[in-house]
């Protein structure tokens, strides 16, 4: 098995985080990975994007023309890799910052309003918790108890965002289990 994803959106979305916490769960699961982050000079605000391979065996190359799946934050994300994504491969959506249906009819698609789900919580900087639940739930790329022990790792320095942010991503994790990709 190997499935390979881009992750992208606005500097300070998280995107970056998303993606190395996805390749970070793969590995301490067994897995093969690689991560490969891509970001403007101007960062926050500006596009941010990045490329995970979560594999069974050695990964070639981080670099990846067409990937599997792509969450796309934002519409300059969806705008610029939704034609790269493989047929049969996945699309998940924030649907609070993309306006518009996906062009294409031969993909999964996932939708997810991870922005109010985020506020709705109380966490408003926490849409890229719900969005990396939801792609988990929706996919199984890597185990879900490897991902919140991720996130309690991650956050450990921070304990008050330990919670709020375990709870994005399960939330997240459920709309995305609603919408089984594979």
């Amino acid at each position: 098995m190997q499935r390979d994803m881009i992750f992208a959106g606005f500097g300070g979305q998280g995107v970056l985080l998303m993606g190395k916490m996805i390749a970070y769960a793969g590995m301490n699961s067994g897995k093969e990975v690689s991560w490969l982050p891509s970001y403007g000079a101007e960062m926050r605000g500006g596009t941010a994007n990045c490329t995970v391979v979560v594999s069974d065996e050695p990964v070639g190359s981080p670099v990846v023309a067409a990937p599997w799946a792509l969450v796309a934050m934002n519409l300059p994300s969806l705008d610029k890799f939704e034609k790269v994504v493989k047929p049969d491969g996945v699309l998940l959506i924030n649907t609070s910052l993309i306006n518009r249906p996906p062009a294409r009819t031969d993909v999964h698609i996932v939708n997810i309003a991870a922005n109010e789900i985020c506020n709705e919580l109380g966490n408003p900087r926490g849409a890229n918790m719900v969005a990396i639940g939801c792609y988990v739930g929706a996919t199984d790329v890597v185990p879900v108890d490897a991902m919140e022990e991720l996130i309690r790792e991650t956050f450990a320095k921070k304990p008050g965002l330990i919670d709020v942010n375990l709870e994005c991503f399960r939330r997240g994790l459920e709309v995305g289990r609603s919408q089984k990709a594979v």
